[in-house]
């Protein structure tokens, strides 16, 4: 009997349901993966540089070795390949099987005919990404900006971004998104960076010669960063010029810098080796000599920094890569006087890292990588025959390995794990006389196993949805006290079409080691400290939000960015509280939560003979600390912004090729006055040692709430001209004019006493303002040869 008609519609469904997905596969048309690197024609890595497919719509960005990876359908193409400040490329591709390729771009600063800087590419890439927050600067870029004293500085730069305070006037901290600056992640080549600062936070440690630029995440962190609360700084070394030897460098006010770089067995690796050092003590040396012998004549302290990059990398066959990076820097302040008095204080940072890049294949590569990263300080003081010092340290011996897996054009999967063993060197005490009556020592140290894994999707839902989804797993021990979490970390993007995005993200972050300061400011005899008995590890989660423009045919990327962040366990200490060498240190700690929340907008443009960008942030930063262990706990309890709370910051970079020859550079900042906690008055206490009873009362000055004081606002302005010579244009002269109609701006403010001329009488007090630079005009240079 045949079967009835409803039966055999049912079986033709079933039928459908199965084979219709097979069948629309057939139909497909098969798919293959171009992938290679992106270099420039010196041989050098360009991380950033873009692979795209206009005609389709889709593209990516190399990585931090350059390479690139894209699944196309098989057929004819049309490669775009671009970095800004090189010639881009077209490549014509038949693609009829899983092709590797490499690009090798040119140079293009001088010729502006031929070249047109492809930010349009970059910044329908920043418009397409999910990533949000994040800043991109080349050294390209960072050189022609103007500097003080004509020192590039990278981060320096940075503050130049929305959403980035530095600590006060000329100094290179970080304080990103209401965050303290030991809530950075400062990376050099994958190693730690502790102190990225020289001259007490004048400067930074990165020399701009050796670097090719730097990353900052100021939200939604990939799962392959951890270990901090606020931001990380990804600073990318360069890899030196695997065509011809080469020597660059720079005579500037205050320094002077030489690099010199080359090949290794010519097309197989290259090596890069740059020093810098200051000559501060070369001219107060002569001062003091010239002085000698005067009776009312204070000797000048001797100071100066020096730091050296080295870099070298080889290619061993064409799927494996080895990089060795190391880095010392120091920090020397020296004061001897003619009465016997000695002070000598040295700091600094040595790192070194070695790294081997494999590709598994054309879809699969690994990262593996050892470092080491040690920060120390060591302070001297001698009179006569006594002599005593203090010291810290911090060591981190670290090893990774980092897997990209990009399975199709829809995913890109990174998996990773890492492990540090950390060696903290919190206190170091010594004293003893010439004659052995006295010698004393002490040294308190701590240990601490750090480890984490990870895992993240990037998935291009639809044309219009893009996901990223990650998880880090972190744990922390330091001897029998252990701690660990679960990271999240989740971001998403809409296309509404081409030229708009929106997008949102998430993350949570702990941070497990902590920075021993009872100032604002990241200072050299500031001590990192490990989670371990009542110090719990910190903690904060970040939300943001906002919509990406392209404007202008391209030519513009207009961001608008709202973030809330909040955080607990995060660390002051309790009035009065012992620092150094102390085996207790942990007793001193309070602990308290933290939250900030502001709004961000950014115009940037790349294209063109002017380019450059605004940046606009209106943000809050807040800090409680209940009463706990003993103590009133700060500010009585109540709510209060940090110091370097910033209610607005604006900044307005531009940069303008007026010829091949000639570039002007000009930079103007306004934000907000610090805060600060001023006496509102003063009272008269009698029979206090030391004043003059019953004539003048000892005056005790009478504080507010803790800074409910805002300082009057910042502004500068600061112009550039970069002027090419030679007959190739390798050589350059750089005027610089730091703060240039001479703004007198708060640094900080005293009180001084105002007497009766008369009586000698005590009779009020003063307010009086300190600035640190006025207008400071500098000319450096610059040569390659």
């Amino acid at each position: 009997m045949g079967l009835s008609y409803s039966a055999r519609y049912l079986f033709l469904i079933v039928l459908l349901s199965w084979a219709g997905p097979h069948l629309a596969r057939a139909q497909q048309p098969a798919r293959f993966t171009v992938s290679g690197t992106v270099r420039s024609a010196r041989g050098e890595a360009l991380p950033g540089a873009s692979v795209a497919v206009p005609a389709l719509g889709t593209g990516t960005a190399a990585d931090s070795l350059g390479h690139f990876s894209l699944n196309l359908p098989a057929g004819r193409h049309q490669l775009l390949i671009a970095f800004i400040g090189y010639v881009q490329q077209t490549r014509d591709l038949n693609l009829t099987r899983n092709q590797r390729l490499s690009f090798a771009l040119e140079e293009g600063g001088n010729e502006l005919g031929e070249v047109v800087v492809e930010g349009a590419v970059t910044l329908r890439e920043k418009l397409k990404t999910t990533q949000m927050g994040v800043e991109h600067i080349s050294m390209r870029e960072a050189k022609l900006l103007p500097a003080l004293f004509g020192e590039v500085d990278i981060l320096k730069t940075l503050q130049l971004k929305p959403g980035v305070q530095s600590g006060g006037e000329g100094t290179s901290g970080l304080f990103v998104r209401g965050g303290s600056s030991d809530q950075n992640l400062v990376l050099l080549d994958n190693a730690l960076v502790y102190n990225p600062n020289h001259l007490f936070g004048l400067f930074s440690v990165f020399n701009s010669d050796a670097v090719q630029g730097v990353d900052l995440y100021k939200s939604g962190f990939p799962a392959q960063f951890g270990g901090r609360l606020s931001s990380v700084v990804d600073v990318k070394l360069r890899e030196g010029d695997r065509q011809h030897y080469v020597a660059t460098g720079g005579i500037g006010l205050i320094s002077s810098r030489l690099t010199y770089e080359g090949p290794i067995n010519k097309g197989k690796g290259s090596f890069i080796v740059s020093g810098r050092r200051t000559y501060f003590d070369i001219f107060t040396r002569a001062l003091n000599k010239a002085n000698e012998g005067k009776e009312d004549y204070s000797p000048i302290p001797d100071y100066y920094f020096y730091d050296m990059n080295a870099k070298a990398n080889y290619t061993l066959g064409e799927k494996d890569h080895l990089f060795l990076t190391g880095y010392l820097g120091r920090d020397v302040f020296g004061f001897s006087s003619t009465g016997g008095f000695n002070f000598n204080f040295n700091w600094g940072n040595t790192i070194g890292s070695l790294r081997w890049n494999h590709v598994f294949s054309s879809k699969l590569f690994a990262n593996t990588s050892v470092s080491v990263s040690d920060y120390q300080y060591n302070l001297t003081n001698k009179l006569d025959t006594f002599t005593f010092g203090l010291g810290s340290s911090i060591r981190d011996y670290t090893a990774r390995t980092d897997f990209e897996y990009t399975p199709s054009d829809r995913h890109l999967i990174k998996a990773g794990a890492l492990a540090t063993q950390h060696r903290f060197g919190v206190g170091r005490l010594d004293a003893n006389s010439g004659d052995g009556r006295v010698n004393f020592g002490s040294d308190v140290n701590y240990y601490g196993l750090e480890g984490a894994l990870y895992a993240s999707d990037n998935y291009k839902a639809t044309d219009k949805l893009q996901l990223e989804g990650g998880l880090r797993l972190t744990g922390f021990r330091s001897g029998s006290d252990q701690y660990g979490g679960l990271e999240p970390r989740a971001a998403a993007r809409y296309a509404l079409n081409d030229r708009t995005s929106f997008k949102v993200n998430y993350a949570l972050m702990y941070q497990y080691v902590h920075l021993v300061t009872n100032s604002g400011a990241t200072l050299p005899t500031d001590i990192w400290y490990p989670s371990r008995l009542s110090v719990k590890p910190q903690q904060s989660q970040q939300v943001s939000a906002g919509g990406s423009f392209l404007l202008g045919q391209g030519k513009y990327l207009l961001t608008n960015e709202v973030y809330y962040k909040w955080g607990r366990n995060q660390v002051d200490f309790r009035d009065g509280a012992q620092l150094f060498v102390n085996p207790e240190l942990d007793a001193e700690f309070i602990f308290g939560k933290s939250w900030s929340y502001g709004n961000e907008i950014y115009l940037e443009k790349k294209t063109g003979k002017t380019t450059g960008w605004i940046g606009y942030t209106l943000a809050w930063s807040w800090r409680n600390f209940q009463p706990q262990r003993g103590t009133s706990g700060v500010n009585n309890g109540q709510d209060f912004h940090p110091n370097y709370d910033r209610r607005h910051n604006l900044t307005v970079v531009v940069l303008h090729q007026l010829n091949a020859r000639i570039n002007l550079t000009a930079s103007f900042i306004y934000t907000s006055g610090n805060l600060t906690t001023l006496p509102l008055g003063r009272f008269g206490v009698q029979d206090i040692p030391g004043s003059s009873v019953g004539i003048d009362p000892r005056p005790v000055p009478l504080y507010p709430d803790r800074n409910s004081y805002r300082l009057i606002p910042y502004h500068r302005l600061d112009l550039g001209v970069v002027y090419k010579i030679g007959a190739r244009l390798n050589q350059d002269l750089t005027l610089s004019i730091y703060n240039a109609y001479n703004r007198r701006n708060a640094y900080f403010v005293f009180f001084d006493t105002v007497r009766d001329k008369a009586t000698g009488r005590t009779t009020g007090f003063a307010a009086k303002q300190v600035s640190l630079f006025p207008v400071i005009p500098s000319l450096t240079y610059n040569f390659r040869f």
